[in-house]
């Protein structure tokens, strides 16, 4: 969208600029509504902008307003408009001492991110993989069912993985904590190998099928050129979901499987091997091979 002003005093339309621009901002589909504002010919004096920010640091102004009355008068810098989300960890004030979750909550305090690599080598902040997996520091009193009250099914102390766009995180007593739903854990994990993961649920873990290395013409695939297999084995099974009336439905999947399963599904994770491992719902898996 374009918005252009008559040759006017700029004096006249400063206010509507920023006003127009906080309005398109207060949108939350302002980004993909417009490529860019261009206001021309406005005669603007001097040079205003407005900081945009990514995190918490300071980035090149939002807009830049020229001196002069070309047709580039003040433009909307699109480059900035990831700046203006802020992703930070609510903090928790020092008086508060203990957090107690609610309903089918749990309240994790989250692992610390690997500062080396597997080979030694110490990783910048931004190269270092956000955890997916904490220990279980409290659980709420769990939900109700039909009649029948069901308890959280992890206990304090655990080591559990969750899903990794799930709860709300915390700052708590110097350490990162996070509050889920126990429905966004995905297994206890009490090793640092995926491959023991104990899914909990309807959750099953699967070992991913290694990729094909030829086409079916016998020639070589490039490692992109490599599809990304739906295929595996299944090496372990959660309890089941509940029934209405509270109690546990086995899943009609065994360990030892081999499954086709929905191509975007799941929780991904590399084993200390190598191998690729992947904890999804049974009702993602579609198929059984043989």
């Amino acid at each position: 969208m374009t918005i252009r002003l008559s040759n006017s005093p700029g004096s006249l339309y400063a206010p509507f600029i920023f006003k127009k621009a906080e309005a398109l901002i207060a949108k939350p589909n302002f980004v993909a509504a417009m490529a860019s504002i261009q206001l021309a010919g406005c005669g603007l004096a001097g040079k205003k902008s407005l900081p945009c920010f990514d995190g918490l640091r300071c980035l090149r102004p939002a807009f830049g307003v020229s001196s002069s009355l070309g047709a580039s008068g003040a433009i909307l810098d699109r480059r900035c408009f990831k700046g203006l989300v802020i992703k930070a960890a609510t903090v928790v004030a020092p008086k508060y001492t203990s957090i107690k979750p609610l309903g089918e909550r749990v309240l994790v305090k989250i692992k610390i991110s690997e500062e080396k690599s597997t080979g030694g080598i110490l990783l910048p902040t931004a190269a270092q993989t956000k955890p997916q997996g904490g220990e279980v520091v409290a659980v709420g009193e769990g939900k109700t069912i039909g009649k029948k009250k069901v308890d959280i099914s992890v206990k304090t102390g655990a080591k559990v993985v969750y899903s990794k766009y799930a709860g709300t995180e915390l700052e708590f007593g110097g350490a990162n904590h996070i509050i889920l739903k126990e429905d966004d854990i995905v297994g206890i994990l009490e090793t640092d190998d995926a491959k023991d993961i104990q899914p909990l649920n309807d959750r099953v873990l699967i070992k991913v099928s290694l990729a094909e290395e030829k086409t079916s013409g016998g020639l070589l695939l490039t490692e992109a050129a490599k599809e990304k297999p739906s295929t595996g084995t299944v090496i372990a099974v959660g309890p089941g979901p509940y029934d209405e009336e509270g109690n546990r439905k086995p899943l009609t999947i065994d360990a030892g499987s081999t499954v086709l399963y929905s191509k975007y599904a799941g929780s991904e994770f590399r084993g200390a091997d190598g191998s690729d491992y992947i904890v999804l719902r049974a009702s993602d898996v579609i198929a059984i091979l043989s």
